[in-house]
């Protein structure tokens, strides 16, 4: 595993940065209280390759893949992802909006994207997730925290948590109980 995350410039210094241009200025940078917590594996039920890449920075070719003709044109990011052998990917610094959750609503607030990090991890609703994802999301979410301390244990939730009925990742193959948060 790479060591310990810091934050510079927006930036963890352990990540493997890809900027994503689907991402904009938050209306309050400072107002950062949430932690929306994501599966993605493209195409779906598969792992690793470059797609995830290509999808958060628009270079996705459609022909790639018969399901890429489905989401051709979508703009989408997640400020990181963390791949199943752990490895830490930065698409967006966190001060900027990366466009993760979609249409959502947290404790009566819309629009989550807007005070919100976005942290995929490449997986699936029904495959037990790795544990080297386990032990960077246990790395990565004290020194979010402790940057933005409005996010408390109980503002860490799953897409599914913020957009019911129309997201169900990470799914109920995620263990929240080994966030130990």
């Amino acid at each position: 595993m790479i060591g310990l995350p810091r934050i510079e410039n927006g930036w963890l210094t352990n990540a493997r940065r890809t900027p994503s241009p689907h991402c904009d200025e938050r209306p309050g940078p400072d107002d950062i209280s949430l932690i929306v917590v994501h599966g993605i594996s493209l195409p779906p039920g598969e792992f690793g390759g470059p797609w995830i890449d290509r999808l958060f920075t628009g270079t996705l070719a459609a022909d790639a893949h018969p399901y890429f003709a489905a989401i051709r044109g979508l703009e989408v990011s997640s400020h990181l992802l963390i791949r199943r052998d752990g490895e830490l990917v930065q698409y967006v610094p966190f001060q900027r909006r990366a466009w993760h959750a979609g249409v959502s609503c947290f404790q009566g607030r819309e629009r989550c994207n807007d005070y919100s990090i976005g942290i995929e991890l490449e997986g699936t609703d029904t495959l037990p997730y790795a544990e080297a994802q386990y032990l960077r999301l246990a790395q990565v979410i004290p020194v979010l925290r402790a940057a933005w301390p409005a996010i408390t244990a109980e503002r860490i939730v799953g897409h599914c948590h913020i957009a019911p009925g129309r997201k169900t990742d990470p799914g109920p193959a995620f263990d929240w109980n080994r966030l130990k948060l």
